[in-house]
């Protein structure tokens, strides 16, 4: 990326807020051009088409997926060891070749095109590792982490909404749609990406607030694991459920309006993520307000546990007909991506900041995003393969819902109760109300 110097420099010395807002929009911007080589296909149904017996769609699902979720095991070590060279490039590269691979979708013949969404996916799953390494351990992350996570909520829908048009309206051919719509957003894409490079590092006051961030190897990265491995195997539990029902909710919402016997007009697509998208910035980007680390990590679990037991109770209320479809969409949206949303980088921004430890939260997102995903494979694998291949995808989303959000908030009181013990062990509550003098906490490195 070209680099203007006066650029970075005005930045700097903009007003802190100011700055973190502009920064957050356009980190917001990129993330949410990226949703554009990657959700576009979900708006198509692609009817009566199958390969071995299995939906063509559910193929491409798969594929994207695995892509996905290879990226992220890999991201562990690549994010995690992320200096900050050339990191706009990088986006633009990753998201270039991924736009190729859907190209090659549209092009070559059935069945091997399906196999261009496991190249389609695997270079978008680095994506968001490379923005939020703009954006972490400083005063204004959780604001900023907040506007670039509700990308993902209203950009899934959004161009999703873009799909159906191309596809109704302007007749374009499944196969292109997602190349044709990759392609209106490219201009934006490289526009937001050089603003975005040109953020300033963090400041001496970031740094006293949130302790100084830097890579990790692998030594470091095995001894972070070694002290707090019981919580953040409870943290990857969690995260594999919601990152399932998630992807169930994003990819067949069309298939789960239809049994719901809703029409499906394409800007409903849009109109569903908007209330959840407002809900959640205000929700999460208030909590920059919580200047104590230790508070804000225990925030994070309420919220967390908030939102699964709201996709339960609403699902419960659709069964019994207390709510139409339309506001249990929105419910059970709120509920998942109110605990899914503080999992990427927020809640672990706070973990490091909480005990005071020297490094960043790429290699903590990569590793629950990696077996996040590998719990989607599974699951999807586990409905398509399994006893439960007949049953409808409303059925199976709305069933599970119950069963494993349940599940999962009892996970997460466990976990908030651990790191509780953990920071108590240490003595880090009563510090963690400083600094009230003004002075800096000075950052404790990581332990060998």
């Amino acid at each position: 990326m070209f680099h203007f110097p006066s650029l970075s420099k005005r930045l700097s010395e903009a007003n802190p807020l100011l700055m973190s807002t502009f920064v957050a929009v356009m980190a917001f911007l990129t993330y949410s051009c990226m949703y554009a080589f990657r959700k576009p296909f979900a708006a198509a149904t692609f009817t009566g088409e199958e390969w071995w017996g299995i939906d063509i769609k559910v193929w491409l699902i798969l594929m994207q997926t695995f892509g996905y979720m290879a990226s992220k095991f890999y991201g562990i070590k690549l994010i995690a060891e992320l200096s900050g060279k050339k990191r706009g490039l990088l986006i633009l590269s990753l998201v270039g070749f991924s736009w190729l691979s859907l190209l090659g979708f549209a092009l070559l013949p059935a069945p091997f095109n399906i196999f261009c969404f496991l190249l389609n996916g695997f270079p978008l799953g680095l994506i968001w590792g490379l923005v939020f390494h703009y954006l972490e351990g400083r005063k204004f992350t959780e604001m900023m982490g907040s506007i670039l996570a509700i990308s993902f909520v209203f950009s899934s829908g959004f161009v999703k909404s873009i799909g159906r048009y191309l596809l109704v309206d302007w007749a374009i051919d499944p196969y292109w749609m997602p190349f044709v719509t990759g392609a209106f957003f490219i201009p934006l894409l490289i526009t937001v990406v050089f603003f975005l490079d040109h953020t300033p590092p963090p400041s001496e006051g970031d740094i006293a607030l949130k302790t100084q961030r830097k890579s990790m190897n692998k030594p470091e990265r095995q001894a972070f694991f070694r002290n707090f491995s019981f919580g953040i195997v409870l943290l990857v539990l969690v995260y594999m459920a919601l990152t399932a029902f998630r992807d169930i909710r994003d990819n067949f919402v069309v298939e789960i309006w239809k049994e719901l016997k809703v029409g499906l007009a394409p800007e409903l697509l849009t109109q569903t993520e908007i209330p959840i998208t407002l809900i959640l910035l205000l929700m999460m980007g208030l909590l920059v307000l919580v200047k104590n680390n230790f508070k804000a990590l225990f925030l994070y679990h309420l919220i967390i546990i908030s939102g699964l037991l709201l996709a339960v109770i609403s699902t419960l209320c659709l069964q019994n007909g207390w709510i139409n479809p339309f506001y249990w969409t929105v419910a059970t949206g709120t509920g998942i991506y109110m605990a899914y949303i503080p999992f990427n980088c927020l809640l672990f921004d706070r973990l490091l900041a909480a005990f005071k430890y020297v490094g960043n939260v790429g290699f903590l997102m990569y590793l629950v995003d990696s077996f996040g995903y590998l719990g989607s494979c599974g699951i999807l694998i586990f409905k398509q393969f399994g006893d439960w291949e007949a049953m409808s995808w409303f059925t199976f989303y709305s069933e599970g819902l119950i069963l494993v959000m349940t599940f999962s908030a009892v996970i997460m009181v466990i976990n908030g109760i651990y790191f509780y013990k953990k920071l108590k062990h240490h003595s880090l509550i009563l510090p963690l109300t400083m600094p009230i003098d003004g002075q800096p906490i000075q950052p404790l490195p990581l332990k060998k």
